[in-house]
Order: C-alpha cells, then sequence, then structure tokens
C-alpha cells in the first residue's frame, strides 16, 4: 500500500482517544465530589446506552433497514435523517426515562444524579464509538506505517478486502485535523447527554410528561440536522459548529427548565440553573 499516515494523525488520534475516556472520568469525580452526586446513576446511564443504543435500537435498524422500506430509506437523505434522528430520541429517551422511573427511582431525591447520570450515558457512548476507535486506528497506522497490513489483507479476498483497503487509504488521506475534530464532537455529545438527562429526570420527578416528549424532540432534532448536513456533504468544521450551536441551544432550554422544577429548597442544580 502507497503512503503513510502522519505522525500528527497518530498524535491527534491518541489525544482523541485519551479526551473520549478522561472527560468523562473528570465529570464523575466532579459530580461526585463538588455536586454531591451518587456513585450508582453514572453505571446507570452506562448501561442504558449500551441497552437501548447499541443492542436494541441497532435490532431495531436492522430490522427496519433490512426490510424493503430500508432501500428507500437509505436512498433519500432526508428519510434517513428523519428515521435516524426519530430512532435515536425515541429509543434514547425512553431509556432514560424508564431508568429514572425505575432503578434510580430512590435516587431522584438528588437531583444532582441527573448531571452524573448523563456522564455515564454519554461517556460510555464516548469510549466505545471513539476510545476504542481510536486505538484501532493506531495500531492500523502503525502497520501502515511499518508496511505490514499484509497481515490482515493476506487473509481476506473480496468485499472484505476492498474494505479492509479503503480504511488503510483513508487513514493516509484523513486529515490530522479530523481526528482531533473527533474528540470535540465527543466532549459536546456528552454535554447534549447531560442536559437531555436533566430534562427526563425532572419528566419522571415531577411528572411532566412534556418534558419528555421535548427530549425527544431536542434529541430528534439534533441527530437528524447532522444526518443531513453529512449528506449534503459540508465541512465537518461547518457541522461541528453546527452542532454546537444546538446543543448550547438544548443546554438553555434544559436549564430553564430545570429551574423551573426546582423548589425553592432544592439547590442541587442551582449552579446549573444560573
Amino acid at each position: 500500500m502507497n503512503g503513510t499516515v502522519s505522525t500528527l494523525s497518530i498524535v491527534f488520534m491518541a489525544a482523541a482517544g485519551v479526551l473520549s475516556v478522561c472527560f468523562p472520568v473528570a465529570l464523575f469525580v466532579y459530580f461526585r465530589r463538588k455536586k454531591g452526586a451518587d456513585i450508582l446513576p453514572f453505571f446507570v446511564g452506562c448501561a442504558v446506552m449500551l441497552l437501548f443504543a447499541f443492542v436494541l435500537e441497532s435490532l431495531a435498524h436492522s430490522v427496519v433497514l433490512g426490510s424493503p422500506a430500508g432501500a428507500a430509506i437509505r436512498g433519500n437523505v432526508w428519510l434517513y435523517a428523519l428515521y435516524g434522528g426519530l430512532m435515536a430520541g425515541l429509543f434514547e429517551e425512553t431509556g432514560r426515562y424508564l431508568a429514572f422511573k425505575t432503578v434510580l427511582k430512590k435516587s431522584l431525591s438528588n437531583n444532582a444524579n441527573a448531571l452524573m447520570y448523563g456522564a455515564g450515558h454519554g461517556g460510555f457512548e464516548a469510549i466505545v464509538i471513539l476510545g476504542i476507535t481510536s486505538i484501532n486506528n493506531i495500531a492500523w497506522s502503525v502497520m501502515i506505517n511499518s508496511g505490514s497490513t499484509g497481515a490482515i489483507t493476506g487473509a481476506l479476498s473480496g468485499d472484505a478486502l476492498a474494505q479492509a483497503e479503503a480504511a488503510f487509504s483513508q487513514l493516509i488521506t484523513t486529515s490530522p485535523a479530523l481526528f482531533l475534530l473527533g474528540g470535540v464532537e465527543r466532549v459536546l455529545a456528552i454535554i447534549l447527554h447531560i442536559a437531555l438527562s436533566v430534562l427526563v429526570w425532572f419528566a419522571v420527578k415531577k411528572s411532566r410528561i412534556q418534558l419528555f416528549l421535548l427530549s425527544i424532540f431536542c434529541h430528534f432534532f439534533i441527530d437528524a440536522v447532522t444526518v443531513l448536513l453529512s449528506g449534503f456533504g459540508l465541512n465537518a468544521l461547518i457541522i461541528e459548529c453546527a452542532i454546537a450551536v444546538i446543543t448550547a441551544v438544548i443546554v438553555v432550554i434544559s436549564r430553564k427548565a430545570a429551574s423551573g422544577a426546582v423548589s425553592d429548597d432544592d439547590s442541587a442544580l442551582s449552579e446549573y440553573c444560573d
């Protein structure tokens, strides 16, 4: 294979991977020590992400996208954006809602647990999507630069070989900045998950179903916009800026919702609301 992966690309892969792990860990420590949050919500958040997003939602995608309607959905960027956004919103927000109604029912008295749950929910996603991917990309990059990719491609043929070679080529040609941008994207995603968790938390605690529906819409909207912008081939930096703006708006919405739901004698989320 011609070409090598730049040293800067490998450094940025490592930086993004470390960020995907260290940011949620730092939030865990901060919410625990400074906000007095419990430990359990963090790991429940991890479990809900695993079950509802990586297992149940993935199974639903395999059924829907594998059906005759799947080809139509994949072939139309608007349909794919609407479908992807709706599925993500329904599965993940329902997972949050059920977790707060059941496993974390006794934790509702401490509103800081909403923040802790969000850190776990988004943090698990970051570690799986970016952390593990970064390790894999670094390993492949080292193999490319050392000329030892044959250890992988030698046992492949047909579509599998073509996919491996395409993956190697992408590592060589991708701008180093894009690898670092992946870390920024995960930070924004974790912040988003914390904001959405606050909405659903008070939807359950204060029996305000409208906040649950709002969380689904917010999740749907940001995911759908992301798919649309990517489908239209916009620059990655522009897409991330758009995501950052939408995330900021959702954070403001969740803070206002929390401020309206928190009673005068309940100051657990005072800093978040203010």
